[in-house]
């Protein structure tokens, strides 16, 4: 099935390059509509526009530069690169804190220490000491200190333990979503890519429309004319051709705006020309099956993984609510120098521990652990609706997958169709058995066929490719 789907699929895209060529209707070369309105309005010249540069691009091509200059990628890789930062700054609460103080202090008055006159004795052999009133000086106006201090946390470890936890969480998070980011890109390069192609088909079917209706109207004219047709015919296929000329208008202006998303999607300036390949599409995607996907869901869904990473750090934070119940004890050592200051050498150590406990604060600590037991129940509860998401939607895009596949079934079979309908009226034209106008009908109804052909075998690419996405898997 995989084999003839892939055939029918080269047929089609060869087919419509064939019909595209031939019509010259819609181009190729994708022009944005802002170059389009600079050429009405003087601001661009039609040989500036052919002289543009246009890029060449096959579906790989355009997928591998949207993964390197996609901006939503960028910012998910800069999402990684600050988890990682915000990591390091945990786990460096492991490790001991060594700094320096140093101060200059200048002291406005001095007290000093006063001895009164005969204060120590008096005595016939020395008379009385002191002779006079001594005041001592107690270190200098001013201080000059300086002290290098190591403090190590101890309790505390059990703290940062649980900020480690929940920073990695945050990291494998943001690796997960960073993932995701780049497959919900290179699924959107592959949607924008082939509704370019579709859209080429459609405008090319839209502009064997309006001609088919071009020739029903100058036929009803003539008939009128001849008094064969009533007057109100020609208002009839006046109007028909009208409206098969606003659908290729419609077709033209949304196949600008794909190409416009298709440059930003790729990092390019708006208005790039783009010649794309529609022989490059390569070999339907390989799906496991319904029973080896489900299996497969809850080990490799971005959103169950983002889900269960929250969990994680639901737990650490609950974890980290309890530690708050042990006291904090630090480590400390300190090497000091110090000029100007009383009864103090110049160069002294000092090392102990510092003891510290919250013997109240209100019921703070019982409030915080309360919120993180809810905050865990809560991400406990969105993991399992996340699971059951997951799950309904893989099973919606596997029944899609499915009725895609009979869908191409069922447009291959109408283009067969088509074919020889458009057949059998061109050789009735030939012995003049049919009017101009049918054989000009039966070939746009020919072109769209081949679209919707098109149409729904790129729409099944797209299912199997979102299959893949929602599997953590790149699309291809």
């Amino acid at each position: 099935m995989v084999r003839e789907n892939t055939s029918l699929r080269r047929a089609a895209y060869r087919i419509g390059k064939q019909l595209l060529v031939a019509a010259s209707v819609v181009p190729v070369v994708l022009v944005s509509p802002l170059l389009l309105l600079g050429q009405q309005s003087g601001r661009a010249t039609p040989e500036e526009v052919s002289s543009a540069t246009a890029i060449h691009l096959t579906l790989h091509s355009a997928v591998e530069m949207a993964l390197a200059h996609n901006r939503h990628i960028e910012l998910a890789h800069l999402a990684v690169t600050d988890s990682e930062a915000q990591k390091k700054v945990a786990q460096s609460h492991f490790y001991p804190n060594i700094k320096n103080e140093s101060a200059v202090l200048h002291i406005t008055e001095l007290e000093g220490v006063r001895i009164p006159q005969g204060a120590i004795g008096d005595t016939p052999a020395t008379g009385v000491l002191p002779a006079n009133t001594l005041v001592i000086g107690q270190g200098g106006a001013t201080s000059y200190t300086s002290g290098t201090g190591l403090t190590q946390p101890l309790t505390q470890i059990f703290k940062i333990r649980a900020g480690v936890k929940a920073a990695d969480a945050d990291l494998n998070t943001a690796r997960v979503q960073s993932d995701d980011t780049e497959n919900g890109v290179a699924l959107l390069v592959h949607q924008l890519y082939y509704g370019i192609l579709i859209e080429q088909l459609r405008g090319n079917a839209a502009k064997d429309a309006v001609d088919a209706a071009t020739v029903v109207e100058q036929e009803t004219k003539h008939g009128v004319e001849d008094g064969k047709l009533l007057a109100d015919s020609e208002l009839t296929t006046r109007t028909d051709l009208l409206d098969k000329q606003q659908t290729a208008l419609v077709s033209r202006l949304n196949l600008d705006d794909l190409t416009l998303q298709l440059d930003d999607a790729l990092g390019l300036s708006l208005g790039t020309h783009l010649i794309l390949d529609p022989d490059s599409l390569g070999e339907p995607a390989v799906l496991p099956t319904r029973a080896e996907a489900i299996a497969l869901l809850l080990n490799k869904s971005p959103a169950i993984l983002s889900a269960r990473q929250t969990v994680d750090k639901a737990q650490a934070g609950v974890a980290a609510a309890r530690d708050e119940y042990i006291p904090d004890i630090t480590g400390v050592a300190r090497y000091s120098y110090q000029s100007g200051l009383p009864f103090l050498v110049h160069n002294f150590g000092t090392f102990g521990a510092l003891f510290t406990y919250n013997l109240f604060d209100g019921g703070e600590r019982e409030a915080k652990l309360q919120s993180a037991r809810i905050k865990l129940t809560m991400a406990q509860t969105q993991l399992k609706q996340a699971e059951s998401d997951v799950s309904i939607q893989l099973s919606s895009a596997y029944d899609k997958a499915e009725q895609l596949e009979q869908l191409v079934g069922v447009t291959t079979q109408s283009l067969e169709a088509r074919e020889e309908s458009f057949r059998i009226q061109t050789e009735r034209l030939k012995v003049d058995a049919q009017l101009a106008s049918a054989v000009a009908t039966a070939r746009a109804a020919l072109t769209s066929a081949h679209m919707n052909v098109l149409n729904s075998q790129l729409n099944l690419s797209l299912a199997r490719n979102s299959i893949r996405r929602l599997l953590g898997e790149r699309p291809e």
